[in-house]
């Protein structure tokens, strides 16, 4: 079978299935548990920390895994494993609401959690062989996810209240380990590069321009993801209109993954990826100085589009140009762990520490400065 027909239909709903499970979590997650940990009255750097945990087990699990996927090629065995321990983990939060209690079992959660993305990323660019570039249209429903979750979430918690929230995830997390159980195992191609070290890849200044200014992005995002929410919330904003303004956003970013393969050809994918760093320093300009306009706020989530939408299509497919062959599951994990671990977990903890002290306005004008350092070093550095 040649790599241009590797994927079937079947194979491409599974996959799909998945990413709209594992990003209808994000979707419950990100917008609504710090508000649930508000709830809870925990401090703001106590909330910080708890929803950083995600991002911080994003720097070290996806290496761990990925190490151990392209060693013994079974990553759909351990997208299984990952998904079946990371709902056991996360029923703990039921059992108890302290600080310690949640720290651990989120911690358990987030550790397995992580492990899935960047091999099942790996997968679907695998059977997709030749055919990369329908990685989006797959990927998109992902996005779709997204937009349900924070929705119906949305909704749900306005009429009932934050407290239904533990329960609402767990669905979405059982979910996730339902559709990893029919993950495919993909075959990793054999390359030219595979008989070379993954340090010959890593120090090439292209790389590290990338990794580097993905870092940099991911920590512009970083008090989007943490403190996004509760600053509309003390805006005066609603919970269903918290959710339908993250629901442009992820609307955007679906318009942004079906256009993707025409992007590609119209601007190729240097362009793109600078493009998002570029809007990304308006779009965070406009959240840290107009958040009571609701027309801005709207338009800043279009915005997200590019910020995240091509921003991350055109890394993944940036990491699969220059990790070939037996690198690939660890270029995908490395990606996840420079960029939504490190980044993410910084930009969370940092943002936990400063916003009693600085404020939402400042704050977010320093995530649009790290958004300028990212565009200086790829614009410099990201040549290929």
């Amino acid at each position: 079978m040649s790599s241009a027909a590797l994927m079937t239909a079947q194979q491409a709903r599974v996959l799909g299935g998945f990413y709209f499970f594992y990003f209808a979590f994000v979707g419950a997650f990100s917008p609504y548990w710090g508000l649930y940990l508000q709830s809870l009255h925990f401090s703001a750097w106590q909330i910080g920390v708890l929803m950083s945990l995600t991002q911080v087990m994003r720097i070290f699990a996806p290496n761990v895994w990925g190490w151990v996927a392209d060693r013994s090629g079974k990553r759909a065995a351990i997208v299984r494993l990952a998904a079946l321990i990371s709902a056991a983990s996360f029923a703990g939060v039921f059992a108890g609401q302290s600080f310690a209690w949640l720290f651990v079992a989120l911690a358990i959660m987030s550790f397995f959690w992580s492990a899935s993305l960047p091999l099942v990323e790996a997968t679907t660019l695998s059977l997709l062989g030749s055919q990369a570039g329908r990685y989006s249209r797959i990927r998109v429903w992902g996005s779709v996810g997204f937009v349900v979750a924070t929705v119906v979430i949305g909704h749900l918690l306005e009429r009932f209240g934050v407290a239904y929230l533990p329960s609402s995830v767990m669905l979405l997390v059982v979910g996730i380990a339902v559709y990893a159980w029919f993950i495919p195992e993909a075959p990793v191609a054999k390359h030219a590069v595979d008989g070379g070290s993954l340090w010959d890849i890593l120090r090439q200044p292209a790389v590290v321009a990338l990794f580097l200014s993905c870092f940099f992005m991911a920590l512009t995002h970083g008090p989007y993801y943490t403190f996004y929410s509760i600053n509309l919330a003390e805006h005066g904003y609603s919970e269903s209109a918290i959710g339908y303004l993250w629901s442009i956003g992820v609307l955007a970013e679906i318009g942004a993954f079906l256009l993707m393969p025409r992007l590609v050809d119209w601007l190729g994918l240097r362009r793109l990826f600078l493009l998002g760093l570029l809007l990304a320093v308006l779009r965070f300009l406009m959240i840290a100085w107009l958040a009571q306009s609701t027309l801005a706020m709207a338009l800043a989530q279009i915005l997200h589009a590019t910020t995240f939408g091509t921003h991350h299509a055109a890394s993944i497919a940036l990491i699969h140009r220059f990790f070939q062959g037996k690198h690939q599951a660890r270029g995908q994990a490395l990606y996840i762990s420079a960029s939504f671990g490190l980044g993410g977990t910084l930009g969370g903890l940092a943002t936990g520490a400063l916003w009693t002290l600085l404020g939402a306005p400042w704050i977010f004008t320093l995530a649009a400065l790290s958004a300028a350092i990212g565009l200086w070093l790829a614009q410099r550095w990201l040549r290929f």
